[in-house]
This record gives C-alpha cells, sequence and structure tokens, in this order.
C-alpha cells in the first residue's frame, strides 16, 4: 500500500490539495474530468468536497428525511428514514475510503447521492410508480437520482441540475457496476449526449466503496430497526452464522445488563466484523491486481471493492431472513395496500389533468411540451410523485379523494 501513495499531495491550492495522502488508484481532484457546464473551482475547496456540499444544500437532500427506509415516518421518531440511512452509508464510506488512501470526500458525496431518487414509501412506492410509467419510458429510483443532480434540482441560473463532476455522476450510475441493459432508463440516455460516463466499465473505487457501505449499512440498521419493532429476537438472530457468535460474546461480556446493550453490542460488532472483511478482502483484490491508476480500477473487468466468499454467504443468510422476517412481515405488508391505492391514484388523477398540482409543476409540463406529448407529460408527473415525502403523498391523495378532507 505504501508503494501506491502520491508524493504530492501538499502542494499547490485546495484544487488539487487532500487532506491525507492518496494512493495511485484513488480518484484525484486535480485531475477530476470536469463538469458538464465549465465554472470557476473554488479556491478553498476541492471539487469533490463541493459535490458533497451542493448534495448536502439540495432540497432532495432534505426531503430524504420524511421518506421511508422500510417503516413509515410516522410510525415512529427512532426508525431509520432515508435521510438518516443515507448518513450511515456516507460515515462507513469515509471509514472505508481513508483506511484504503482513496478520496473520502468522492466517496462521501457519492454515499450521499445514491438514494435521492427514491420515492415515497421506499421500494413499495418504487415499484408501483414503476408499473405507472411503463407505458412511458419506465422509472428506477437510480436513474431518478441522476435525474436530480442533472435536471431537477433548480438552484443555479447557469444551468439546471447541481453541475456535479465526471466522477461523482460515473458513481451515481455505476456504484453497483457497469450498466448493461439493451434499453438504457431516460436520464442516462439523456446525459450520456452530453457526457461520456463509460458505462461498460466499472467504476471508481470510491463508488464501489459507497456501493458496499450501503449494503452494510442496511444490514445493520434494518436488525436494529426489527428487533425495536419486535418482529424478531436476539434468540431468533442467534440462529444466523454470521450474528450467533456475536450474540454469544456480548451475553458472555455483559451477562448482568438489559438486553437494550446487549442489542446496540451485537450491531456495533455486526458492522465492525463487516468493514472489516472488506477492507481485507479488497486489500488482497489489490495486492493480487496491482493497479497503478484509478482508470485500471475501471477496466479491471471485476469489482475491487467486496465482501469475502465466506462473508458474503453470511450476509446472505441475513439478508434472507431480513426478507422473511421483516421486509414481509404483516404490517409492512399493510403498507402495500395503502400504497398500492395512493400511488396509482395520484398518478392517474395528474395524468387526467395536470391543472391539479401546483403552479410550478403545471408550469414544468408546459415548457417540456406535455400538453401535446403523454410521455413528457408522464416524466414530469413522476418526478412530482417521486420526489414527495410519505407525508406529503398521503395528504395529496387525501385532498385529491376525500371530499370531506378539508372538512376535519
Amino acid at each position: 500500500m505504501a508503494e501506491a501513495l502520491e508524493q504530492d499531495n501538499n502542494e499547490g491550492s485546495a484544487y488539487n490539495y487532500c487532506a491525507l495522502p492518496l494512493a495511485s488508484y484513488a480518484c484525484r481532484p486535480d485531475e477530476s474530468k470536469g463538469r458538464i457546464y465549465e465554472e470557476e473551482e473554488s479556491a478553498t475547496r476541492t471539487p469533490f468536497q463541493r459535490d458533497r456540499d451542493r448534495i448536502i444544500h439540495s432540497s432532495a437532500f432534505r426531503r430524504l428525511k420524511g421518506k421511508t427506509q422500510v417503516f413509515v415516518s410516522h410510525e415512529g421518531d427512532h426508525y431509520r428514514t432515508r435521510l438518516t440511512h443515507s448518513l450511515e452509508v456516507s460515515q462507513i464510506a469515509r471509514s472505508l475510503a481513508r483506511a484504503l488512501m482513496v478520496n473520502e470526500d468522492l466517496a462521501e458525496a457519492i454515499a450521499l447521492s445514491h438514494d435521492l431518487g427514491h420515492t415515497p414509501f421506499a421500494h413499495i412506492g418504487e415499484e408501483y410508480l414503476a408499473e405507472c410509467m411503463k407505458p412511458y419510458g419506465g422509472f428506477e429510483h437510480n436513474d431518478q437520482s441522476l435525474r436530480i443532480v442533472t435536471q431537477l434540482e433548480r438552484k443555479y441560473p447557469g444551468w439546471p441540475g447541481l453541475n456535479l463532476t465526471w466522477e461523482t455522476l460515473e458513481g451515481v450510475v455505476k456504484h453497483n457496476g457497469p450498466v448493461t441493459k439493451e434499453v438504457l432508463p431516460t436520464t442516462l440516455r439523456e446525459i450520456l449526449h452530453q457526457t461520456d460516463l463509460r458505462i461498460e466499465t466499472h467504476a471508481s473505487l470510491e463508488a464501489q466503496i459507497a456501493a458496499l457501505a450501503d449494503d452494510i449499512a442496511y444490514n445493520n440498521h434494518d436488525v436494529e430497526d426489527g428487533l425495536r419493532a419486535g418482529m424478531f429476537t436476539l434468540d431468533d438472530l442467534k440462529e444466523l452464522a454470521l450474528l450467533g457468535p456475536i450474540i454469544a460474546k456480548a451475553k458472555t461480556d455483559w451477562p448482568e445488563v438489559e438486553e437494550h446493550y446487549i442489542l446496540q453490542e451485537t450491531v456495533r460488532e455486526m458492522i465492525g466484523a463487516m468493514v472489516t472483511d472488506v477492507f481485507e478482502e479488497t486489500q488482497k483484490r489489490l495486492a493480487e491486481y496491482k493497479p497503478k491508476s484509478a482508470e485500471e480500477i475501471r477496466v479491471a473487468g471485476f469489482q475491487t471493492v467486496a465482501f469475502s466468499e465466506q462473508m458474503y454467504k453470511q450476509v446472505e443468510e441475513l439478508r434472507a431472513f431480513l426478507y422473511k422476517k421483516m421486509y414481509r412481515h404483516f404490517t409492512v405488508n399493510r403498507i402495500w395496500i395503502k400504497v398500492e391505492t395512493i400511488i396509482p391514484e395520484l398518478f392517474g388523477a395528474f395524468m387526467k389533468s395536470y391543472q391539479t398540482m401546483p403552479d410550478h409543476w403545471q408550469r414544468r409540463v408546459e415548457e417540456a411540451g406535455g400538453l401535446i406529448d403523454d410521455i413528457k407529460q408522464a416524466r414530469i408527473v413522476c418526478d412530482y410523485i417521486a420526489g414527495m415525502t410519505d407525508r406529503y403523498a398521503i395528504l395529496e391523495h387525501e385532498k385529491m379523494f376525500n371530499p370531506h378532507s378539508d372538512l376535519r
């Protein structure tokens, strides 16, 4: 690892300055491929720091506080939302990026942006919105994240979106690997006319870190939230290969404490075990492949950041457990019934009459030519619904379909 360090990180302005030495296969801010729209860079922040800051200050990022992770936000103040999930992903991504000597700011920017395009009501909302959009070009939350940062955020008079760097856009698009679909999602197809994101290659090490950090974060916090909700018990978790030894050790080390503390110890140790495994497996792959640049990571032909084979099997077992015990729990299934009504009925109403949307969304339909093109109108309606928080979607549906809503 030491041989891969760059020696000149402390030279020059903040544009190419990094607080820590970077490995040769890291993405350097002074070697960024730039932005779609040219602009003067900051004298005090690197391009990747500016990307992170723009994401944090975006309207879409703030709305994540009201979007479901697993539990609808009004079900309890302590359950994760999309916002707290994204923050936990970014913390794990920064830790791994620093340990692997790659760019923390870029890894964090990608981690914070990875769920911007999620609908209200989590994957349930996504499935119903995707069903509504089938005749109009489809819907995917990853593509919607790209749409938000390149088109929908309106912060700057000189361009649409946030004008993020090529490296951050690449991470948004390819953090889960190369894009191999024959029919590309709508926004990706459009953005490729402006910049070549090289969708056939893998992404940077920083983007791969963000993807694995996502897996680590949601598996761990779903265990904690599921236990809090009473969907399963510690005794149930003891049967899992990953968690059994961790729970046993926690109970041995702390035999007299309340179960709450055993849970906290378990989650903490599980995160540590996963992070350590990814770090060691990635170091092993780096040592075997010996990449000399970020470009060599992209063309390697395999994911460099990964779980070991043993950990991967244990994580898959945990996912199957959570799917059965949590994601298909009757309380979650009841949300399906509500969302089955809310999303399609809102979509149908706005398609029937776009003038039932707020004024500024009506203007977007008109500016896009939606009055004479159903596909364009549907995309704007989709943007409006996808951006809603759980609470806002429920209230909009109530106002639209309950004739007594204003009399309560």
